[in-house]
């Protein structure tokens, strides 16, 4: 009987497995199907918890704007009529996650860099100095290679004209480099090069076809933008495709420090002009899914955005401009939205600051010249061929001036208080320090930098 009664136990135990064990499967696999769901549905501009959906429902409804900050590198996706979104990434620059945690199809994707002023001061040049006579700037780039030549896009805004040894070297206030900085740059991994600033014309039309001819005969796939050998050659938009996106960069400077525009070339200089440049991003429309406008304007030394800088960026947004990063205040400004007249908005960096500098300035703010900013960017095409902004941030950078002359420049997060006690700059701003240098992007930053 004993036996009879365990054949039955076991009978029902094999039924029930088989009769419930599907049902129990099932659910285990709707609930990963509801996952993958959300996850499209950020990934698609939609809601993927119910306070994404009532943030879209405001949006379309009152068409109010984002505040491009987030914490801890998530996205707030927000995909407007001009396809651009916001988000935020970390002091790092690590790239932002939707926000079910769900990376897009990087394919469709193109992660943009840029860094700031690269001030050719003496100093500067002079530790590229080698003991055989010869130059090397390699260092100046060597702690941010990586990012440098692993981003998509790279731009760096070179502020002085590289003309060469012949035209004679010099720094401030009359700027002219060594080729040698061309060479670095390159190494270094850069795609662009921008050089409309109010120092272009430092050498005169001598000094901007050195150093045009300089590049063209040396590295001809390198994209050198803001000043011109021929008419041409400025009516030519710059386009530049990764990953099935087509980005167009513009350049302009608001000045050239007083310096007039040759007659014989007044094509030479890229200059803030509004007729000059709405029928250039009418152009760049034409022939690209995104714009990228680099303005070199502003205040010097300012860590707020001037009169003119907002209306400048007012002007971008209302041409359909995507993306506005700043530079010559030599200091960081703040990062924010802007909304244009047709209701898309645009993702502004004022100024990310110096990239390398050995200003001779003293007294308090000088230490602010020594923080910059790497802009982070990423670009994406969703399925319906609109391109928008999927997540942006930046790495703070500060310049190391060594006490053996040498200069380079370090990102925050990888900068020591120690490193901050042997800055030389503390002998023009003795309230310099790693500490101050952290405030100091906070202040500026806000939300964007999260510290260590």
């Amino acid at each position: 009987m004993k036996r009879y009664i365990r054949i039955a136990t076991v009978f029902i135990c094999v039924f029930l497995f088989f009769v419930l064990l599907p049902e129990g499967c099932g659910n285990s696999t709707r609930q990963t199907q509801e996952k993958i769901e959300t996850a499209d549905q950020v990934d698609s501009g939609g809601a993927g918890t119910a306070e994404t959906a009532i943030a879209d429902q405001e949006k379309t409804g009152s068409g109010s704007t984002d505040t491009g900050t987030a914490k801890n590198g998530t996205a707030d996706q927000e995909k407007t009529e001009a396809g651009t979104t916001g988000s935020g990434t970390t002091e790092a620059g690590a790239a932002g996650t939707t926000e079910a945690g769900v990376s897009a199809d990087t394919t469709n994707q193109v992660s943009v860099v840029m860094v700031g002023d690269m001030l050719l001061h003496t100093r500067v040049q002079e530790s590229g100095l080698q003991t055989d006579g010869t130059y090397n700037f390699d260092y100046l780039f060597k702690n941010i290679t990586t990012d440098i030549k692993n981003a998509d896009i790279s731009i760096v805004n070179e502020e002085a004209i590289l003309g060469g040894s012949e035209l004679g070297l010099s720094g401030y206030p009359s700027f002219n480099g060594p080729f040698e900085v061309g060479d670095a740059i390159v190494k270094a991994g850069f795609d662009v090069v921008l050089h409309a600033t109010n120092h272009a014309l430092d050498k005169g039309t001598e000094g901007i076809l050195s150093c045009l001819n300089f590049w063209e005969k040396n590295y001809p796939d390198m994209g050198i933008l803001g000043i011109n050998d021929s008419q041409k050659m400025r009516d030519t938009i710059y386009v530049i495709e990764k990953n099935n996106i087509k980005i167009a960069i513009l350049n302009y400077t608001f000045s050239t420090n007083g310096i007039t525009i040759p007659k014989d070339m007044p094509y030479c200089v890229n200059m803030l002009d509004k007729d000059l440049i709405e029928k250039d991003i009418i152009k760049a429309k034409e022939q690209a899914d995104f714009i990228i406008v680099c303005p070199h304007w502003g205040t010097e030394y300012s860590l707020e955005a001037t009169k003119m800088q907002k209306d400048w960026s007012q002007f971008f947004a209302d041409q359909g401009v995507n993306l506005v990063i700043g530079t010559h205040p030599h200091v960081i400004e703040p990062i924010t939205w802007i909304e244009g007249s047709n209701g898309g908005k645009m993702l502004v960096y004022y100024s990310i600051g110096n990239f390398v500098n050995a200003t001779s300035g003293t007294g308090p703010g000088t230490g602010n010249r020594m923080v910059g900013g790497m802009a982070q960017i990423t670009i994406e095409k969703d399925g319906k061929d609109k391109v928008y902004i999927k997540d942006y941030g930046v790495t703070p950078l500060v310049t190391q001036l060594e006490e053996n002359g040498k200069i380079t420049t370090y990102k925050l997060s990888e900068y020591s208080d120690q490193l901050g006690q042997e800055n030389q700059i503390l002998k023009q701003d003795p309230d310099f320090s790693y500490v101050y240098c952290k405030e100091l992007c906070k202040k500026v930053f806000g939300d964007l930098y999260t510290g260590d």
